[in-house]
């Protein structure tokens, strides 16, 4: 709320419509004296031609607020899906074993900020509630994670209702009461309620990732509504209400309040920061109603003093309380800018052609087209949100190459129109909704910047989160045109309306069928497909999926085609290469391996897989510099050096084998097997001690690892230490009691320590649960002569 406060100076002639204008000079910057205004005609409000009931602010709030939740609340739980994969589940910083410290060292994904494949996104704050959620759904329940994300979005809809009021129709302070009154009830009603049921919202709300565009959307407008309070300092008297029109003076510590709610924006998501940009527009254009074609001489001051003389050249309080503000603005984004270069290591991330190629095209203008066709694309999924996909790369928008192709037109509709909405915020801006109009393209553009490509590479070609805030401006320009034809056009206003209450109507039913594709990995990746066929990485994902679930036929067949789709496309190569090394189909799997890395030099996991079908091909020497490739690529590699161990133990270098299973286990001691490949090599090498001191090494960092318990209990078998030897079979027949290995050694301990009917027992379960088990039936037999000849 406002405070009420005394004005400093009473003005009169308030213009009817709009809290900005009044008597003074607002057509420039810098004039000393004030003087009248030509009359201006009175305008009808627009408000009036709207045909629907005007709801307190509280009762339109909690509308818009369950509107929000129940569009998107069929995702409450879903999955975890695509990029939750790695920013969820893969990541160890939700983990509570995981030091707290390290959400504010790693970026997004879990990796550290300086790794060649860190994105440098720093979103600790973000990170941090996704820990807060594994806290307290008690792991990976999807249903913690995502109906914060639910609720979120409705959190932001509900503060969007205020500042469209804000920005449709301003405020006014009752002078009796201090109460805040906001204007224009009905469009930011409506344009809150086109806000909460806008389908391109679903990858936001309804994937887990989205959750730093909501964090960040509750801070973003959280800071702009402090920063118009900030001016309210300085009220003016307008009949029996208090407006705000060019302060002279501000509040420092709303001021303060609103950069750091910025600051912390930019910790839960990089586009935080545009807020400044959107306060700074209004600050000029809205509070303190400054015309900027007159400030730039292309339109005439046509008003003097009442002698005619002209005005001083004394700079006025508020233009000093403006320049104040845009200087604390102005340090705030430099802080803000060179804390977030620093964590990146002064560095910026590195992308790759397959994730933004058109960011890659040779030629500034050609690369311009090519950009232009991107905004069009931006544009049109705001408009129409039904082509929606969960990835825009690989083909999904080919790229322009020449000037002769056919989407440089859409590109050039789609500046015409926007090139018209700008000359009709400057043509005469005197009128409430020229100026919101204006704040509507601001907020457009500026959250847009950091995805433009304009000043830096981005690593997607669309991404339908990046255009959260963006929509802002948009549903603002809708209900403008709304408010536009009702005004114009009185008789076709009840029409407009339910016109727009359909659009809403339909968006609401996308948002929840949207929301159901995002409930499962294979509901989206399908309707993947069905929008962006040529896209390459929606076929690999439905690939991968289908490896995962054991249908690799499928695979193989999804795989295939992504590579014909991109014949560069390396991780393709290097699945499809790992499906057919495990069918033994190794010549293919070779081809396709050392195809990956060619093209990626430093694919390291390429490297390792084209080693192990090299090993399998008996290509030891060419295997194990494909193993040194992979680790110069990606030092700490565990599996590699594991790997690496049984190139070794093939060659019979018995010592060499150790030492890379020893370095496996160094950078990775949960590393199962190669403990155990160090425990039975020792074994077999009858270096009982040393196979001892491996399986114990490695059941502390393992302690229910049944293989190791399986390996003690052998060579204490073998050092005849029975009692030992027991108790370690029965730990590993605990753990994995089908194991019919297990029950038929343990039977072989007990057929050494006489106790036959134990052995005998241990014998036939062993049969029972795989009669194909090596040697059984034989020591059975010899059990059996052994008891016939003790009986």
């Amino acid at each position: 709320m406002f405070p009420k406060r005394n004005s400093h100076r009473h003005r009169n002639g308030y213009h009817k419509n709009g809290y900005y204008m009044n008597g003074t000079d607002t057509n420039g910057v810098g004039n000393g004296v004030e003087s009248p205004l030509p009359e201006i005609p009175k305008r009808p409000n627009p408000e009036d031609f709207i045909p629907i009931p005007r709801l307190k602010f509280r009762y339109a709030a909690a509308v818009v607020f369950i509107i929000s939740v129940v569009c998107f609340i069929i995702s409450y739980d879903g999955d975890f899906v695509f990029d939750d994969s790695e920013a969820i589940t893969g990541n160890n910083d939700l983990r509570p074993d995981t030091p707290l410290s390290d959400i504010f060292k790693n970026d997004f994904w879990g990796k550290k900020l300086d790794s060649k494949t860190s994105h440098k996104s720093y979103r600790p704050l973000t990170v941090l509630t996704y820990r807060l959620s594994y806290y307290l759904g008690g792991g990976l329940n999807p249903v913690v994670f995502h109906l914060p994300n639910i609720f979120l979005h409705g959190v932001v809809s509900v503060l969007l209702l205020a500042m469209f009021s804000l920005l449709f129709g301003g405020y006014t302070v009752a002078m009796e009461t201090g109460q805040l009154e906001f204007k224009a009830a009905k469009s930011s009603f409506l344009c809150a309620l086109l806000f909460a049921v806008h389908p391109i919202h679903t990858e936001s709300v309804s994937g887990i990732v989205g959750r730093a565009d909501l964090l960040c959307a509750v801070l973003f407008v959280s800071s702009f509504l402090i920063y118009v309070k900030s001016c309210a300092l300085d009220l003016h008297e307008k009949e029996n209400h208090q407006i705000i029109y060019r302060p002279d003076s501000f509040s420092l510590q709303y001021i303060i309040c609103s950069m750091v709610l910025c600051a912390l924006s930019v910790f839960c998501k990089e586009q935080g920061i545009t807020v400044i940009g959107v306060c700074s527009v209004y600050d000029v254009i809205v509070i303190c109603g400054v015309d900027l074609l007159e400030v730039i001489g292309l339109r005439k001051k046509p008003h003097r003093n009442g002698n005619g003389k002209p005005k001083t050249s004394d700079i006025p309080q508020w233009v000093l309380s403006l320049i104040k503000r845009h200087i604390m603005l102005l340090l705030t984004g430099i802080f803000v800018l060179m804390f977030r270069w620093r964590i990146m290591g002064s560095t910026p991330p590195t992308f790759q052609v397959f994730d933004n190629p058109h960011s890659f095209v040779n030629g500034t203008f050609l690369r311009g087209l090519n950009y232009n066709y991107l905004y069009t694309i931006n544009a049109w999924l705001l408009t129409c949100p039904w082509w929606l996909c969960f990835d825009w790369s690989m083909g999904c928008v080919p790229v322009i190459e020449d000037f002769s192709d056919w989407r440089i037109i859409p590109s050039l509709v789609f500046w015409i129109f926007i090139g018209s909405l700008i000359w009709a915020c400057l043509k005469a801006p005197i009128t409430q909704d020229q100026r919101a109009l204006t704040m509507a393209l601001s907020l457009i553009v500026i959250p847009f910047l950091p995805a433009s490509n304009l000043f830096f590479r981005v690593g997607f070609v669309i991404a339908e989160r990046i255009l959260y805030l963006s929509s802002i401006g948009f549903c603002m320009v809708v209900i403008l045109g709304v408010r536009q034809i009702a005004v114009t056009y009185p008789q076709y206003a009840k029409m407009t309306t339910i016109g727009l209450f359909f659009v809403l109507s339909v968006f609401t039913g996308r948002c929840i069928q949207r929301s159901s594709q995002w409930r499962t990995e294979m509901d989206l990746f399908t309707s993947g497909a069905d929008v962006c066929p040529l896209n390459a990485k929606v076929h690999y994902n439905i690939a991968k999926l289908n490896a995962d679930s054991g249908n690799t036929d499928y695979a193989i067949e999804k795989y295939r085609h992504a590579i014909e789709l991109n014949p560069l496309y390396d991780q393709a190569m290097n699945n499809l290469g790992n499906i057919l090394k495990d069918k033994n189909e190794l010549d293919e799997a070779e081809r396709l391996l050392a195809r990956a890395v060619e093209i990626r030099d430093e694919f390291a996991a390429a490297w390792m897989n084209l080693g192990i079908v090299k090993m399998s091909l008996k290509k030891l020497e060419e295997a194990e510099r494909c193993y040194f490739n992979a680790i110069k690529h990606r030092r700490k590699y565990p599996d590699c050096y594991y790997n690496l161990g049984n190139l070794y133990l093939e060659a019979k270098h018995h010592e060499r084998a150790i030492e890379a299973w020893t370095n496996a286990t160094n950078l990775k001691p949960t590393h199962s097997q190669a403990w155990v490949n160090m425990a039975v090599v020792t074994d077999n090498l009858e270096r009982y001690e040393e196979s001892i001191i491996f399986a114990k090494k490695g059941l502390q960092h393992l302690p229910d690892d049944h293989q190791l318990h399986f390996s003690l209990g052998n060579v204490y078998g073998k050092l005849s230490k029975f009692e030992e030897s027991e108790k370690h079979f029965k730990k590993a027949i605990q753990k994995l009691p089908s194991m019919a290995k297990y029950h038929a050694n343990l039977g072989v301990l007990y057929h050494r320590w006489n106790k036959y009917e134990l052995a005998e027992k241990l014998y036939k379960h062993a049969l029972s649960l795989n009669e194909g088990e090596p040697n059984v039936k034989e020591n059975l037999a010899m059990l059996h002569r052994n008891m016939r000849k003790k009986s």
